[in-house]
């Protein structure tokens, strides 16, 4: 028997039990060298995120990026880090709404249902850094738990995040005595739902700015365009929020603009990039921009540092005057509305078994 194997049951449960285990990107333990470089390495180690050649990749990674980037990455990351907690938004945020989905299993919100049907735990874990999948499906197991949920909290499907979590979910059980059944949430980029909770959430935000924005930029997170090329659904997906979005609100054309943020590198990504179209819109005369990022679940380094920073940084310095950004959906009563929606809707039938 392998080490990392769960012990053998003692008995069979006398109620079954199913695991909801929400799935985020991931975040360093803290902002020193020593732990961005330990996320990096992980992070930019997965051949999901990068395609190029080991044999070419190590040595740029190992020699050249993990010796700069982690300082640079702590710095960014010490601009919006949870120090009540000592840990970054993403983390604090993930939580939150896994603690929101608890209490609504734990106060009959699956009751209709469910009925009298097997007991539910949630958990939530990250892909790189802690909590690692894999623990939190051994914990899960350990519970008794024989039906696994995964939801995996990207709305738009890339290789690059929803199949990569799919990854470390099976090299999870893989390790496993005993293996739940397993559903993995599909993407919901165009659940009405998720539509809706955008609409809603952009409206409540805007309600409290002291300014109209003449333009909203909706901006995605970007992938290589070679992955695109080579098939990754994420950019048709992206626009297809996008489209949908813009049909709930109603947008007069050009008050809602799209882009793709966070590239890496010397490659092409997808375009168009969003600090080249803020620099763009600021330079145009637009004076009031406002930036929303539905491709996250959670507010993180890339929305709290590179949007309300750095490209509110680009924004004013190119004579744009008032910037705002709007919340990720994070814990929010429309955020958690969306999770208990999935969470229903990928739970039917099992509630009933």
């Amino acid at each position: 028997m392998h080490s990392d194997e769960l012990a053998v049951p003692k008995s069979i449960p006398s109620r079954k039990k199913i695991g909801v285990l929400l799935v985020n990107l991931g975040t360093p333990e803290d902002t020193d060298y020593w732990s961005v470089r330990r996320y990096l390495k992980e992070f930019l180690s997965d051949r999901r995120v990068v395609e190029t050649s080991p044999l070419i990749w190590w040595p740029i990674l190992n020699l050249a990026i993990l010796s700069i980037r982690p300082q640079r990455s702590g710095k960014s990351y010490r601009k919006v880090w949870n120090t009540g907690r000592n840990e970054s938004p993403l983390k604090t945020i993930t939580r939150a709404q896994a603690d929101a989905l608890t209490a609504w299993v734990d106060g009959g919100g699956l009751a209709e249902e469910s009925g009298s049907g097997p007991a539910i735990s949630v958990a939530w874990a990250m892909r790189y850094g802690l909590p690692s999948i894999a623990q939190e499906i051994a914990r899960l197991t350990d519970e008794g738990c024989d039906r696994l949920l995964v939801v995996p909290l990207y709305p738009q499907y890339s290789a690059t995040t929803t199949a990569t979590a799919g990854d470390a979910v099976f090299a999870a059980l893989e390790r496993q005595r005993f293996q739940p059944a397993l559903r993995i949430a599909p993407p919901y980029y165009d659940d009405p739902v998720y539509i809706e909770a955008l609409a809603a959430s952009l409206h409540k935000a805007l309600a409290g700015l002291a300014f109209t924005p003449d333009v909203i930029l909706v901006s995605f997170h970007g992938i290589p365009k070679a992955y695109a090329d080579k098939g990754d659904l994420y950019p048709l997906h992206c626009e297809e929020t996008f489209s949908l979005l813009a049909k709930a609100l109603g947008s007069a054309p050009g008050t809602l603009r799209m882009s793709y943020q966070s590239r890496f590198g010397a490659t092409e990504w997808l375009q168009p990039y969003t600090d080249k179209t803020v620099i763009a819109l600021a330079r145009e005369g637009v004076k009031n921009l406002a930036v929303m990022t539905p491709g996250f679940s959670a507010d993180c380094l890339e929305t709290l540092q590179e949007i309300n920073i750095e490209n509110r940084h680009f924004f004013c310095e190119n004579g744009g005057e008032n910037f705002a950004l709007i919340p990720c959906l994070n814990a929010s009563a429309e955020g958690m509305k969306l999770i208990f929606h999935l969470v229903a809707r990928e739970l039917s039938g099992w509630l009933r078994g």
